[in-house]
């Protein structure tokens, strides 16, 4: 296999790396555990940085395809199958894995104020803007969630992208933006005016509600999320391996 990227592409350079990896780790040779080229040497046939290939590699060590081991080098891990890249699936692309076919039936687009705690967890003051995006989603049948995100200003979101695409292939592609750790609290609401009438439920009804809180390679917050999920549609799985 050759080894080389485009320079002239608009695709950020770390993104293509870690493209390229999929494919050099989908290889017979290092399926049968070949280590994977020197850091160094790699670097320097695809004219990069060793920054740019160890930020795509470290991707791929998150997602548990590869283990890295000082002194040894990099291989691919058939040890375990991992759920982590699933993670970073956006909502549509899950959904349509499953065969589901998903229907938007409202988007909002809005710049606001962020209150103390959000503003905290961007790390910026309550006077800089942020942006919101709404969604309520579900089945051509009838709505079965309501998204709220917040995105840090740092991102360089305009409000006038397609947001109809997936959502972390969008930061990914447009701002190189990649979306690395997510944290989440899941508990059980009884649903207000506001979400009642956005899932078409009556007010009380038991919803779902999640919030994450995502993070970029840096471990900088790029997205605060929260998710509120009809009770009887959605069901959370968590996979855990020791």
């Amino acid at each position: 296999m050759k080894y080389s990227i485009d320079h002239k592409s608009p695709v950020p350079l770390h993104i293509q790396a870690e493209e390229l990896l999929r494919k050099m780790i989908a290889e017979e040779e290092y399926q049968n555990g070949k280590l994977l080229p020197n850091e160094v040497e790699l670097a320097k046939v695809l004219a990069i940085s060793r920054t740019t290939l160890r930020q795509a590699i470290n991707k791929l060590v998150y997602e548990d395809l590869l283990i890295r081991k000082k002194r040894t080098g990099t291989k691919v891990n058939n040890c375990i199958v991992s759920s982590k890249s699933n993670n970073w699936l956006s909502f549509s692309q899950e959904m349509k894995l499953r065969g589901i076919s998903i229907k938007n039936f409202e988007l909002h687009i809005t710049w606001v104020y962020p209150d103390e705690m959000l503003a905290n967890f961007f790390e910026i003051k309550t006077d800089r803007k942020v942006l919101k995006m709404e969604r309520v989603r579900g089945t051509s049948d009838a709505p079965f969630v309501y998204f709220i995100s917040y995105f840090h200003p740092r991102i360089g979101l305009t409000g006038d992208e397609d947001f109809k695409r997936p959502l972390y292939e969008l930061l990914e592609m447009e701002y190189s933006t990649v979306a690395t750790l997510s944290k989440e609290e899941i508990s059980a609401h009884a649903a207000d005016d506001v979400i009642a009438n956005k899932l078409r439920l009556s007010n009380g009804s038991p919803v779902l509600f999640r919030k994450r809180f995502v993070f970029d390679q840096g471990e900088r917050p790029i997205e605060y999320n929260l998710g509120y999920y009809k009770a009887d549609s959605f069901v959370y799985t968590v996979e855990s391996r020791r």
